[in-house]
């Protein structure tokens, strides 16, 4: 079964110069210094492993090495710089700090070109010159469906930009600001929420205003999806950071080990209603503050 949420194809970056960075610390709460003596080469691990665990479940990776020639310490996480869209369309982002900008890299986007229908590639990368930011699906969680680009303001996510993305491919912006239970500002909207075809992973508590969590679930809710509403434990577990994928036998769920540890009973029944669940365990990776989600970048694009 293919969804147009699911993508049954997807990039992931292999890490050779892996760590927390110190540029990202700031605003990103769920960062946390590495725990590991080399993190570079237990990432590339953690890295390799969810790899095979991905193709044997029937998904087509996409691996690119980032030999570490630049000091590129989030390059693990590629999901930030680029996107692609049905109907052969590409979004390349502006980053929020320097280090993140070095990421891009036209081999990429070349070989999507050669294996899959590109019709056009709109890069929005110069507008950094402008202090302006909005670093892909990790700023926005896209419903392709319904066509909505749900968006935490932060600054990650400059609105100016937001509407001429959503101009651009077709989504409705619905923007909220959210908290984390100590109050600090959640940096990254795929980091509480996660859209798969029949359901959506969201901490709801975590929208401050009132009447924007009760539009946000609405909104879902019409969409004909199940919202499985999480606690704030559980997204600190990166429960909300997940990607739904199209797998050889039917969709997937691919979360961290401890992500899916930490969703009750219930809420797995949820999800395996329609997906099975597949939890890959990458801790030395979450230390940067990102999970599974962050470092899939999701193939959107017909093959050639």
């Amino acid at each position: 079964m293919q969804s147009l949420q699911a993508p049954s194809a997807v990039v992931m970056i292999r890490p050779h110069a892996f760590t927390s960075n110190p540029e990202t610390h700031g605003d990103n709460a769920f960062q946390t210094l590495a725990m590991h003596a080399a993190p570079s080469v237990a990432a590339r691990a953690e890295h390799d492993t969810a790899v095979a665990q991905l193709r044997d479940a029937g998904v087509r990776v996409h691996v690119f090495d980032d030999h570490g020639d630049l000091d590129t310490p989030d390059s693990v996480f590629p999901n930030n710089w680029f996107s692609t869209h049905p109907g052969g369309h590409v979004a390349i982002y502006p980053m929020y700090v320097p280090s993140r900008r070095r990421e891009r890299r036209a081999d990429v986007i070349e070989v999507l070109k050669q294996e899959y229908r590109v019709q056009d590639v709109i890069d929005y990368s110069g507008l950094e010159q402008d202090k302006l930011a909005l670093e892909g699906t990790g700023a926005m969680v896209l419903d392709h469906i319904g066509r909505v680009a749900y968006t935490v303001k932060s600054n990650r996510a400059d609105p100016v930009l937001l509407e001429r993305f959503c101009t651009h491919f077709n989504y409705e912006p619905i923007v909220f600001e959210a908290k984390d239970a100590e109050g600090r500002n959640v940096y990254h909207t795929n980091v509480l929420m996660g859209i798969g075809t029949n359901y959506t992973l969201i901490c709801l508590d975590m929208i401050t205003d009132p009447e924007r969590r009760t539009t946000v679930k609405a909104r879902l809710e019409e969409s004909g999806r199940t919202v499985i509403d999480l606690s704030h434990e559980q997204i600190a577990e990166f429960a909300g950071n997940a990607i739904e994928l199209s797998g050889r036998d039917g969709l997937v769920l691919a979360l961290s080990s401890r992500a899916l540890a930490a969703l009750t009973p219930e809420q797995i029944a949820t999800i395996e209603a329609s997906a099975t669940p597949l939890p890959l365990s990458v801790p030395t990776i979450e230390t940067a503050g990102g999970s599974v989600r962050c470092m899939i970048a999701g193939i959107h694009l017909s093959r050639r």
